[in-house]
C-alpha cells in the first residue's frame, strides 16, 4: 500500500510540476535520479542521464530568468501551452510503466489534465498580475512558483501522503479560481479592445466649403 502510494504520488507531482516549469521538474527529479535519492522507472531512466540533465538544468535557467520579465512570462507560457500539457501527460505515462499499458494510458490522461489545470492557473495569474507597472509582484510570483515546485517533488518522494493531501487542495483551489483568472482575462482583453478602437484625438476634419 505504501509503495502504491508513493508511485501515485510520484506520477502526479510531474505531471502537477510540468504545467508550472517543466524543466525545473525534469531536471529536479533527474537530479534525484542521477544521486540515488528516487528510483526512477525504466521509461523515465533517461532523465538521470548527465547529458539531460545538463540539458534540462540550461532550459531550467533560460525559464528561471524568463520568467521574471513582465510580459516575456505570459509570451513564455503561450508557446508552451503546447510543450508542457503533452510533457505532463507523457512524464506521468512514463512514470506508471512498470503497471502495465491500460495504467498507462489512464496516467497520461490524468497527466495531460493536470498539467493544463497548473499550467493555465499559473499562465492566467500572471497574465493578470503583468497588468500592474510594477515588477515586484511579478518577481514574487515567479519565485512562488519555482520554490513550489521544488517543494512539491520533494514532498512527493519524501512524503508522499502529505503531497497527495496538498495536491487534492490545490486542484480544488484551481478549479474555484480558474473560472474568475478567465473572467479577469476577458475583462483586460475587452478593454485593450476599447482602447485600440477609439478613434485618435486631434482636431476634425475639414468641411469642404459651401458651394
Amino acid at each position: 500500500m505504501t509503495e502504491a502510494v508513493h508511485d501515485i504520488a510520484i506520477v502526479l507531482a510531474l505531471a502537477w510540476a510540468a504545467g508550472i516549469n517543466l524543466y525545473a521538474a525534469v531536471f529536479l527529479f533527474g537530479l534525484m535520479g542521477h544521486y540515488g535519492y528516487v528510483e526512477l522507472p525504466p521509461d523515465l531512466a533517461i532523465l538521470a542521464d548527465p547529458r539531460f540533465v545538463v540539458a534540462s538544468g540550461v532550459m531550467f535557467s533560460v525559464e528561471f530568468f524568463a520568467d521574471k520579465v513582465p510580459g516575456v512570462d505570459s509570451l513564455w507560457d503561450a508557446i508552451h501551452t503546447f510543450v508542457r500539457i503533452p510533457a505532463g501527460a507523457a512524464l506521468a505515462a512514463g512514470a506508471a510503466s512498470d503497471f502495465g499499458p491500460a495504467i498507462q494510458v489512464l496516467a497520461a490522461l490524468t497527466g495531460g489534465t493536470l498539467a493544463a489545470g497548473s499550467h493555465l492557473t499559473k499562465a492566467g495569474g500572471r497574465a493578470l498580475i503583468n497588468t500592474s507597472p510594477e515588477p515586484f509582484t511579478n518577481w514574487a510570483a515567479s519565485l512562488g512558483e519555482d520554490a513550489l515546485v521544488v517543494t512539491g517533488l520533494w514532498a512527493a518522494v519524501a512524503h508522499p501522503v502529505a503531497f497527495l493531501v496538498a495536491l487534492a487542495l490545490f486542484v480544488a483551489l484551481a478549479i474555484w479560481l480558474l473560472p474568475k483568472l478567465w473572467n479577469g482575462i476577458r475583462g483586460l482583453f475587452a478593454t485593450l479592445s476599447g482602447w485600440w478602437g477609439k478613434e485618435p484625438r486631434g482636431n476634425p476634419p475639414a468641411q469642404p466649403p459651401a458651394g
